[in-house]
């Protein structure tokens, strides 16, 4: 494709972006700066239509981008930018992000969703990517015992131990217990199973090995979606049944889960109609970033939006929001 003619597609996408109507001659001259006549341009739009780069709804209407001169338009973007205002937003909620790791991720669609006004989605980790800070066992009576386990990014999770009916547990077992335990599992990763040194003492090696059975493992199953800003979609598309297929779409969190990890894996950062391989989403984009904590990728954000979305700004977001997101998690935060 020559320069002019990727000039008049571009003027097209991002005028059809702007105003979702068919775009004429008149409207490219004025937004391409084409020192061209008007019926040059509308060759160069009925070639590109030719070449299945613009589609034209109707009879003397303007044109339309198709897929294919969408992924001409986003293969040849450069790096987004956001506004001022858009990058005090994300500075301050990430400064002041807190809890656990599971409200931060939901929060996290709710900012990215009000940012680009698309549905946002967050896979998280299939476990608690951070390590573990602190461990400690509560006596909770009744023969009962919890292990409290804070990680570096700042979730609590908690396990219940049963003792033996009508066992006594000594106070100072407890204690002994509990240092052992902090100190196998402090800098491991929420859901190993460490190895616990010995104390040479039958009641505190007992309970130690009491509460380690009753640890879960590591799972390795998909992790958690979390969706925000999905009634965004209502003002999207004309047709209705277009609406509820997506938001029908959005409630299948392993087909979202599945969708964005392999995406992830072919190395796209957009996926265009078809491109997505799920038909009720032949008409949306998704753009998408997987986020690292420590240089792991442990999950994935995207947006979700019609073709004709704001590709240089959703870019943009999903790739600063995704970054501060794996920055966060990484980080100690207060309890």
């Amino acid at each position: 494709m020559d320069e002019r003619k990727a000039a008049v597609l571009r003027a097209v996408v991002e005028s059809f972006i702007d105003t979702a109507q068919p775009v004429g001659s008149r409207a490219v001259s004025d937004l391409s700066d084409l020192d061209v006549s008007a019926a040059t341009i509308r060759n160069e739009m009925a070639s590109l239509e030719a070449d299945g780069y613009l589609a034209q709804p109707h009879t003397s209407a303007g044109r339309v981008p198709t897929d294919a001169g969408y992924r001409y338009f986003v293969d040849r973007l450069g790096p987004g930018h956001l506004g001022e205002a858009e990058t005090r937003q994300i500075s301050s909620f990430f400064r002041h992000a807190q809890g656990q790791i599971e409200q931060r991720l939901a929060d996290t669609t709710r900012l990215l969703s009000q940012l680009t006004a698309y549905a946002a989605v967050v896979v998280g980790p299939s476990h608690d990517p951070a390590t573990v800070r602190s461990a400690q066992l509560v006596d909770l009576g009744a023969n009962r015992l919890l292990l409290v386990i804070v990680t570096s990014s700042g979730s609590i999770d908690r396990s219940m131990i049963e003792l033996v009916p009508g066992a006594e547990v000594d106070p100072s077992h407890i204690a002994a217990a509990s240092a052992a335990l902090n100190g196998a599992l402090v800098g491991t990763y929420l859901g190993s199973i460490p190895t616990v040194e010995p104390t040479g003492q039958f009641e505190v090696d007992d309970l130690v090995a009491t509460t380690l059975a009753a640890l879960t493992p590591l799972s390795h199953q998909t992790g958690e979606l979390y969706v925000g800003g999905a009634a965004n979609m209502a003002g999207q598309f004309d047709a209705v049944s277009t609406v509820k297929s997506v938001l029908a779409v959005l409630e299948e969190q392993l087909l979202v889960v599945s969708l964005l990890g392999d995406l992830v894996e072919r190395g796209l950062t957009v996926a265009i109609g078809t491109e997505t391989g799920v038909a009720p989403l032949s008409q949306c984009a998704v753009v998408v970033a997987p986020y690292k904590v420590d240089g792991e990728q442990i999950g994935s954000i995207g947006l979700l939006g019609p073709t004709r979305m704001d590709y240089p700004k959703a870019l943009a977001a999903v790739h600063v929001v995704s970054s501060r997101l794996g920055e966060s998690l990484g980080e100690p935060h207060e309890d």
